[in-house]
């Protein structure tokens, strides 16, 4: 399976000068651990649930702290043509937990480590 029959949805995004607070409510409404983040058409970065709890940790103000300053940037990123297997080894070397999808610049969509185990156990049955 690739990942193409994964993603093609609306990916969740937000710009880097988004705060904290506004991003994490935009993944508590879609229901995701990561948003992209986009400067014009352009993924300038990821923001996760990891970044978040980080910021959090570290005593930031949510409604002050801006997505920029907590994001990887540039992060990795993944055509549709990648196997799931591919994708899983990957997580699982990186560490990482979220994967975005991307063809011809555009974002399809960030896959989550709980999204290539699905796909993965599906194929196995």
């Amino acid at each position: 399976m690739k990942l193409r029959s994964m993603v093609g949805g609306r990916a969740e995004v937000c710009g880097p000068e988004t705060t904290l607070h506004d991003a994490s409510a935009v993944m508590m409404s879609a229901s995701v651990g990561s948003i992209g983040v986009v400067q014009g058409r352009e993924l300038a970065g990821i923001i996760t649930e990891r970044d978040i709890v980080r910021a959090a940790s570290e005593g930031t103000d949510p409604k002050l702290e801006l997505v920029e300053d907590w994001m990887t940037s540039d992060p990795d990123v993944f055509t549709p043509e990648v196997t799931v297997t591919e994708a899983a080894r990957w997580l699982l070397e990186t560490g990482y937990r979220h994967l975005p999808v991307m063809e011809d610049g555009e974002l399809l969509g960030i896959l989550s480590i709980r999204d290539v185990l699905w796909a993965l156990l599906g194929s196995d049955q």
